[in-house]
């Protein structure tokens, strides 16, 4: 049995999900799991199951006579690569860092603020009926004590379709809020879209 199937079997048996299998040249193997999705439940994976998976995979790697220096089981991150079409369902309404194999090119940048040659795109993650979607405003994110006009006008949304193939790397965006509140410009965007 190939060393990722064991890998995967064995992860799953336990309860969690793959989210990844690296191999390093150094010998090291790092495994990182996460907590399968439950709609309307919010579960993240703590330092005792990673450590009940290492146990774990200790044992089984060492029956199969897999060949690694050090084993490294850990939780997907605030920035957590989104792979699966059930990865993309999961966080659809979160804000994401996609970059695509291939620029946009000129047809798709055509009347658009985009450039040609664009490969990265942070924005909200949205499901169409066709495929996916990345909407996202180039508005300037506004800095500390800096006071903003209520009669500003807000600068239009831009969206960019795309389907799973397109993609090279998706994340979820980094975005850090110490006080447990959703970031401030993500309810903004979400009142422009409903507008």
């Amino acid at each position: 049995m190939a060393l990722n199937d064991t890998i995967s079997q064995t992860v799953t048996g336990l309860g969690y999900e793959l989210v990844d299998i690296e191999r390093t040249s150094g010998g090291l193997l790092r495994v990182t799991i996460d907590m399968p999705y439950v709609v309307g439940s919010e579960q993240f994976i703590n330092a005792e199951d990673c450590e009940k998976v290492t146990r774990q995979l200790q044992f089984v790697l060492e029956v199969e006579g897999a060949a690694y220096s050090r084993l490294e089981v850990s939780s997907p991150g605030i920035d957590r690569p989104l792979r699966t079409e059930q990865d993309f369902e999961r966080f659809t309404g979160e804000i994401v860092d996609i970059m695509l194999k291939a620029p946009i090119g000129v047809a798709a940048s055509a009347g658009s603020l985009i450039s040609a040659n664009r490969k990265k795109f942070r924005g909200t993650l949205e499901r169409t009926d066709a495929a996916w979607q990345l909407v996202w405003t180039e508005e300037p994110a506004v800095k500390p004590g800096q006071k903003v006009s209520k009669n500003r006008v807000p600068p239009p949304l831009q969206a960019l379709g795309f389907s799973l193939d397109e993609i090279a790397q998706a994340r979820l965006a980094p975005v850090v809020d110490f006080k447990g509140r959703r970031p401030k410009s993500a309810p903004a965007v979400d009142k422009q879209i409903e507008k």
